[in-house]
């Protein structure tokens, strides 16, 4: 899916195939440190090692959310694009 602003930012996990990944468009990797989606994923391995996945995902969305609102704004035009919710995949 490609964002109009093309900062787009993925959040994946799967505890059953102990799967992680952080994925960022390509505007949003132009802005951030070259580490920041390992630190991101960092932060993630730590509370999925202590048992707080929800908790992580938390912390991780808001790290996340402080880049992008740092390089870009909310502006009066703006629209979710892509869907905010989470991905059970298939039961």
């Amino acid at each position: 899916h490609r964002t109009r602003h093309r900062n787009g930012v993925l959040i994946y996990l799967s505890v059953a195939d102990r799967k992680l990944a952080v994925i960022g468009d390509e505007a949003i990797n132009q802005k951030v440190p070259e580490n920041f989606w390992n630190d991101v994923l960092g932060l993630l391995k730590l509370h999925l090692a202590a048992g707080r996945a929800a908790h992580g995902l938390v912390e991780a969305v808001h790290m996340v959310g402080e880049k992008l609102r740092t390089h870009f704004p909310l502006k009066h035009d703006d629209t979710d694009e892509l869907p905010n919710e989470v991905s059970f995949g298939r039961r």
